[in-house]
């Protein structure tokens, strides 16, 4: 029996991604958890622990068996985290701090069961490096006035208009724009064959 499939995010993006592949989405439930950087926790380790804490305050919410599948995203740099910008001058700056040089986007996920029944998990996260090209105080207001990035960590999308930022990439562009789709899609398939 196929298990409904529940997104714990409202980002648009990721859905979009798995539908593009054919993948159903049964409904979109995003977790209400704080999702603060507490002092201390390293970006990886805060994307880690907020797919998790997604994954499992949906699957307890939703008290039906059924899949849930949570991720979060980080843009980070030598230890710093360029969260989702609290306002245009926040954007302003990580713009400016990331501009003409690499930085990472880790994006965590996990795919638990929920309700009745035996427990299942899969869980990992994908590391990209991201160079910005050098950017002008014009280019990054342009690119603010979009109001694009606003709402994305690091303050820029990759799928958008901020593929203009960007010079170079090594990695995954899914896990960029917010869901690796290949090990997603085998822990998938690997919960349809057990």
């Amino acid at each position: 029996m196929r298990l409904p499939l529940i997104l714990a995010s409202a980002s648009p993006r990721r859905r979009g991604l798995l539908a593009a592949l054919g993948v159903e989405v049964d409904a979109v439930h995003p977790a209400d958890i704080d999702e603060r950087l507490p002092p201390g926790r390293a970006p990886l380790a805060h994307a880690q622990a907020l797919a998790a804490e997604k994954a499992a305050a949906v699957a307890l919410a939703l008290g039906q068996p059924a899949l849930v599948l949570a991720a979060d995203t980080v843009v980070h740099r030598d230890g710093v985290l360029y969260d989702k910008p609290a306002d245009r001058a926040a954007a302003r700056a990580a713009l400016e701090a990331l501009a003409g040089g690499w930085h990472e986007v880790s994006t965590a996920w996990e795919l638990r069961r929920a309700g009745p029944g035996p427990a299942w998990r899969r869980a990992g996260v994908v590391t990209t490096r991201v160079r910005f090209r050098p950017l002008s105080a014009a280019a990054i207001e342009a690119y603010l006035h979009t109001g694009e990035g606003l709402d994305k960590a690091g303050a820029y999308a990759i799928q958008g208009m901020g593929a203009a930022l960007v010079a170079e990439l090594d990695g995954d562009l899914s896990a960029v724009v917010g869901l690796p789709l290949d090990p997603v899609l085998a822990a998938l398939a690997e919960h349809h064959h057990d």
